[in-house]
């Protein structure tokens, strides 16, 4: 598919599906096995599941940590070498291997390393498409216990630019753009990629499924309303291989329209059942239509610009000077709150 063989319907799918973490991996060899284990078995997964939706499943969308699941506890060191992949890494090109069989753009999640950036790394959304090709690639931005882009932020735009902080990719499918896990509760991540063009949210996520008035629950569906925009929202099945019990953040993976409605979701448990239509025609209509709900076009951008710039909370490039031990996370959260306190925002 290319934007000259572009669709106004299709189907997408946000497939659940377990994490099998590499903490307990002996070295990096043993846990490069268990993503390349996990990866045959999207392969299969993904071919039933579109045998049973049918060919116009264009988009699927896989889970936060569904290569290797989190650090726990160990170092940033260690980490990057058992759990990253590298940007050309022969990983991304097996999965490039599936979406290009299935005809499908496939999104997911992943820990990764940059040469820009020695001995770091970032959770990297990433998606690709039916020829394999890598259509765009998302660092997160706020993280609790991981670099982001903000943590070197000079260098990083000096690298990428803004437009590769807020990254859209133009496709036969819809303008996609990626939201890793809890950002969905930051309005303005997804607002600086609606403003870029996005009318697809592809949502990689691992939380806690059950509580209807959870926050992230009543964000998803507030970043489809004030965005006018799809979110496809994938969550693990359980993560296997760590001390917490596998279930806690198992289920509830949806799909949610422009309007808010939530058009499918599944249970706990792996499931492709969270698969639903994305009408792209009707969602550009919404968007052209004068009126109360529009509220794309009613945003007055310029009323909140200088309240931004005169409030500095979490400071940036706080890693310039190298790998940091854990500890740096949660102190440099202790002097934010020391900020607002002082602020006399709390």
């Amino acid at each position: 598919m290319n934007l000259s063989t572009a669709i106004d319907s299709f189907v997408a799918l946000a497939l659940q599906v377990k994490c099998h973490a590499v903490n307990q991996a002996r070295d990096s060899t043993e846990a490069r096995s268990f993503i390349q284990n996990a990866i045959k078995g999207l392969d299969q997964q993904i071919a039933a599941s579109i045998a049973f939706i049918g060919s116009d499943c264009k988009l699927v969308v896989l889970p936060e940590y569904f290569l290797t699941g989190f650090p726990m506890g160990e170092s940033l060191t260690v980490w990057a070498e058992k759990a990253c992949l590298d940007m050309a890494d022969p990983i991304y090109e097996a999965l490039g291997e599936i979406a290009q069989k299935h005809d499908i753009f496939l999104a997911g999640n992943a820990y990764e390393l940059d040469p820009n950036f020695p001995k770091l790394y970032f959770q990297t959304c990433f998606i690709l498409d039916p020829s394999a090709a890598m259509v765009l690639r998302y660092r997160r931005l706020n993280s609790m216990f991981a670099p982001t882009p903000h943590d070197v932020w000079d260098k990083y735009l000096d690298c990428y630019g803004l437009e590769g902080v807020f990254p859209i990719a133009k496709t036969a499918i819809g303008n996609l753009a990626a939201l890793a896990s809890e950002e969905i509760l930051y309005p303005e991540v997804a607002r600086c990629l609606a403003l870029r063009g996005a009318e697809i949210f592809l949502h990689s996520t691992s939380e806690v499924y059950g509580n209807l008035r959870s926050p992230k629950e009543a964000a998803k569906i507030a970043r489809a309303v004030e965005n006018m925009a799809y979110i496809v929202s994938a969550n693990t099945a359980g993560i296997a291989n760590i001390p917490i019990p596998e279930a806690s953040v198992d289920g509830g993976s949806k799909i949610i329209d422009y309007r808010g409605l939530v058009l499918t979701e599944t249970g706990a448990g792996e499931s492709m059942a969270a698969f639903t239509e994305i009408d792209l025609a009707a969602l550009r209509r919404y968007r052209r239509r004068p009126g109360l709900n529009n509220l794309l076009s009613r945003q007055r951008l310029e009323l909140y610009a200088d309240s931004y710039r005169q409030f500095q909370v979490y400071p940036a490039n706080t890693m310039v000077d190298g790998v940091p031990n854990r500890q740096h996370f949660i102190q440099t959260q202790r002097e934010a709150i020391e900020r607002l306190d002082k602020m006399g925002l709390i």
